[in-house]
Order: structure tokens, then sequence, then C-alpha cells
């Protein structure tokens, strides 16, 4: 996983809210990771690895575009 800093931004919380206000432990346990993941991906502390992000992506029926969006940096 990518360190803090990342130019990944992510949908995560706005989908589990709209998927029955689903919890973190609840996607975790779906995508098989631990709550802690989940909460460092969603708060953009860490990128996930690109398989945990298809499983993010699968679970909410989103297209990975959908779910996660690069950001290039200004300068």
């Amino acid at each position: 996983m990518a360190k803090s800093g990342t130019s990944i931004r992510n949908q995560i919380r706005t989908l589990r809210f709209r998927h029955g206000e689903m919890t973190q432990q609840q996607l975790a346990d779906q995508i098989g990771v631990t709550r802690q993941t989940v909460n460092a991906i969603e708060g953009g502390k860490y990128s996930p690895s690109l398989e945990v992000a298809f499983r993010i992506a699968r679970v909410f029926g989103k297209p990975l575009e959908e779910v996660f969006q690069f950001v290039a940096p200004s300068g």
C-alpha cells in the first residue's frame, strides 16, 4: 500500500451509506481485509492494492473509476 499523500480519492464512505449504511466492518468482511484497512483506504491514508480496489468496486456494483479517482498533482 502507498503511504499518505497519494493522489487517489475515493467514494467509499458515500457508497457505504448508499448501501444500507454499511459499516466499515461489513465492507472489510466482504473484501477480506480488516476494518482498520478499510478505514485507512477510505480516509486516504493508504491506496489499496489493485485486487482490493476491484473487490471494493464489485461490492458496490460500480466501475473502478466511480469508486476511485486519480487526481493529478498541481504544479
